[in-house]
Order: C-alpha cells, then structure tokens, then sequence
C-alpha cells in the first residue's frame, strides 16, 4: 500500500489516525511536531502526507511542510488537517499545492475517503509523469539516428530553436522523418506537457480541412448538427504540426496566415475570433519557393513559415549513417517485436550502403523488416533484401554470388560496428583481407590492409574521392597520395 507521513501536535489525533491507516495496510510515519519531518520527507519519499496547519498554536508550520512535501521528485499529495475557523488558511494551503483538507473534528469515514482519493490522484499523477517520461524518451534526439556531419547540423538547430515559440519550417524528402524532428521539436521543449497534434494537409479534403483546423459553428454546412472546436483550438498551449503545407488550398493558407499573425482562429460560420497560444511546425516535400513563382503558395506566408528552415538531407546523402540506422532498425524495433535474427551478413550491409534509397529512412526500414520476414537462416543475407538493393550489390561486387559466412551485427554510436569500422576476420567479402598463409612483413600486411579499406571506402562513397576523403578523417591530398603509392 502507500507511505504516508503524518504531522500532528495531538498525540491522540496522531495515534488514532495512524492505528486507522494502519489497518487498512499503510505504512505511517507519525510525528508531533515540525522537528525532523524534512528529513523524513527526504528519506521515506511519502506518498501522502497528512498534517495539521498548526503544530505549537502559534505559526502555520504546516504551510512549510506543504512546501518541502511539493518540492519532491516525484511530489507528494498532501491533506491539510484544520481545526474550526481555519478555512481560510486552508484556501491558502491548497493554494501551495495542498490535495485536500479536513476540518476538526472530522469522522474517520471522512478520513478514509479523503485519503482514498488523494492517493488515487497520486497514483494517477505518477502514471502520468512515467507516461510523459516515455514519450519524451520515444520522441527525443536519440531517436533521430545519425552521426553524419549533416545530421549533426540537424541536432545542433533543433537544440537552437527547440525552447522557443519560432515557427519552424522542416524541408525533405518524403521518408526522410521530419515527423521525428517536429516531435523532438516539441518534447524538447516547454510546451512538452500540453498537446501536440500532428495533420497531413493533403490527406483531407479541403472542406473538411478548413474544419478540422479550425473548427465550426452548428449549422455553418451540411452536416455540422453541433459546435465543434478546430485543431487549433485543442493544441492551445501546445504544438500543431502541419505535415505537406504546399498541399493547403489557396482560401486555407490566407486563414492560415491571419492566425500566424493575429495569433486567433475564428470557427467556420462564427464572427468572434478566439485567441490561441499555439506554435505552428510546418513540413513540406515541395519545393515552396517554386510554388511561390508559379503562384500555387502565397509568399507572405511562406515567409511566415520559413523563419526558421531545418532541412533533413536524403538517405543517399548521409550513407556513413546506414548502418547505425540498421542497427536501429534490427534491434530496437524488428528484432523486439518479432524475436526474428537481428545479424546480417556484411556484403547485405555493403548492399544496403551501396543503393541510393529513394525512399529514404522509410524504404529502408521496411527493406529491413521484409528481409527478416523472408530469411531461412538466422541472419540477413543478399539475397533476403529487395531486387532492387541485390542489384546494387551486383553492381558492386562485379555479380559474384559469393558471401562472407562471418556475419556482422552493427550497433549504435560508442563502440559501433560498422561497414566504416571493419571486422579483420570477415573473410574473403570482407572489408579487410585475411591473414596470409604466408609469412610477410609487417609494413606489407599494414600496405594490404590499409589498401583494402580505402577502396572498400571508395566504394562506399561511390568512388567520389573528396566525400571518401571526408569520411576517412583525411585531406583529399592524403588520399590521392597514398593510392598514388599503392599504385592505385
């Protein structure tokens, strides 16, 4: 059951009410007076504390106890005992933070179920917390999966801007996961506990558009039989995410504006505007500043939009992420939710760094999730990913069939594996050569192995030699110099 810390300069009040919670199967820490009880509140962590307002009849020690029970990790509930005459002080209490209070002398039903309900709320309370906890976890920088130079731009601006009330306009492709930035967006900021509320303009039509967002009165059209509140309306205090603007029709976006600036929605069918403190992410696979030319999106807008623009590089761009994002995939939610292999063999991993992912994150991850639906081993193999990324590892490979049975498992960022991080005993698909059969020098085997991961490198990079040296953490002299000497 709960702990409940109990305060009160009676000592026959304190006895009673413990030997009453007691009963019902509460742990109780009675005390009589102020002396030590924040300790005890550090120490026990209470779920409940019941204390009188008044512990030596002169000062309201009780008002500080409500003070240090409110200001734990999580809070405790508190239930103010007041003698006759005393409510005004218990306003008072309550507004510090107090749950509840019980004027003396009150019965012990009154006693049961006040506490029955405080620590219910409590109960709730701490649900909640856990809950949001979960959801800032689910929805932060951890899960946007990129150590790439570009997708560290990305988390520097999202740092930048996360805190404030700016709109942010989130450019890329379609799969790219500008959903994921404008939730790490809004969980990452002071607006985390109230509502954030995601819409895809070109999902709905835009009657129907115009009255999700902002709302309607009873009869303003066919089939409005009652009020209803808009999406602005509901995220008020919160975020509202606009997924493909360049979608919006052209009546839409002049609403959208005036909200924008006049920070007020006005219901279709209703004259009196309602003011709302909302913060507008906006995200588009258009380009908006083409549709501005051809007249399709109004620029006052767009320049409302883009105060601040993040935009999130295509897959094609980032390849040294690819096999974090693999891992990711395998492990954090494949592999979870199906107990299926979470291995793969590393010319699969080559493949899948070698094709260009039209579809971005999203292609990707379903790739994943296809191959290990399809495997009849346990672990990944070429020929268990799409025909269209057995291809590029055709194309890579010259067509040979052969695989590595030493199968790699990439992991995250802190000591990852990956096709940038080669295994020395992959084998003849491998990254690095085997150890020879023969004896050589040293400086030959460091040549052999030191070639082999350059071009493995190159490959990577689609043989574009500054991008190879970029990855290599090398200038693009070095790079030529040294498979100048390999004779490369």
């Amino acid at each position: 059951m709960a702990k409940i810390l109990l305060v009160d300069d009676e000592l026959t009040m304190v006895q009673m009410v413990a030997e009453v919670l007691r009963a019902d199967g509460h742990e109780v820490f009675p005390f009589t007076n102020a002396n030590g009880v924040a300790e005890a509140l550090a120490e026990r962590q209470p779920d409940l504390v019941i204390t009188d307002l008044y512990l030596d009849k002169t000062k309201p020690h009780g008002m500080e106890i409500i003070r240090k029970a409110r200001a734990l990790n999580p809070p405790a509930v508190v239930i103010m005992m007041t003698g006759f005459g005393s409510v005004d002080s218990a306003v008072e209490a309550m507004q510090l933070g107090a749950y509840d209070y019980l004027e003396k002398p009150f019965k012990l039903d009154e006693l049961k179920l006040c506490v029955q309900r405080a620590l219910t709320y409590s109960q709730t309370v701490h649900e909640n917390a856990i809950l949001k906890r979960e959801i800032k976890q689910k929805y932060g920088f951890s899960q946007i999966i990129g150590a790439s130079p570009r997708m560290q731009e990305v988390f520097r601006m999202i740092e930048r801007v996360a805190d404030t009330s700016t709109t942010i306009l989130i450019l890329g492709e379609s799969g790219t996961g500008k959903e994921l930035v404008a939730r790490a967006l809004h969980f990452n900021s002071r607006r985390t506990h109230a509502p954030f509320i995601p819409i895809n303009c070109s999902a709905l039509p835009e009657n129907l558009l115009e009255s999700e967002l902002f709302g309607h009165r009873k009869g303003a059209f066919t089939g409005a039989i009652a009020d209803k509140n808009g999406l602005f309306h509901d995220a008020d205090g919160g975020t509202i995410f606009l997924d493909e603007i360049g979608t919006m029709p052209a009546q839409l976006q002049s609403r959208l504006l005036r909200v924008l600036q006049e920070k007020e929605v006005r219901r279709v069918g209703d004259n009196i505007p309602v003011t709302v403190d909302v913060r507008v992410l906006a995200a588009t696979n258009e380009n908006l500043e083409r549709l501005v030319k051809e007249g399709r999106f109004r620029e006052d807008l767009y320049y409302r939009l883009n105060v601040v623009p993040i935009p999130i590089p295509p897959l094609r761009e980032r390849r040294e992420d690819i096999p974090m994002l693999v891992s990711h995939f395998l492990r954090d939610k494949i592999h979870a939710r199906s107990g299926r292999p979470a291995q793969l063999s590393r010319r699969a991993l080559d493949a899948m760094v070698a094709h260009p992912w039209p579809g971005n994150v999203r292609e990707l991850e379903n790739a994943i999730e296809r191959a290990v639906v399809l495997a009849d081993q346990p672990f990944l193999m070429v020929r268990d990913l799409p025909p269209v990324v057995q291809r590029a590892a055709a194309a890579d490979d010259g067509g040979e069939e052969r695989e590595s049975a030493t199968m790699v498992e990439p992991v995250g960022a802190g000591g990852a594996k990956s096709s940038a991080m080669p295994d020395t005993a992959a084998g003849p698909a491998g990254v690095l050569n085997a150890v020879p059969s023969t004896i050589v020098s040293l400086r030959k085997f460091s040549r052999d192995q030191e070639q082999a991961y350059l071009q493995h490198v190159l490959r990577l990079a689609n043989q574009n030699k500054e991008e190879a040296a970029r990855l290599l953490d090398i200038s693009l002299a070095t790079l030529y110099r040294k498979l100048a000497e390999e004779g490369a």
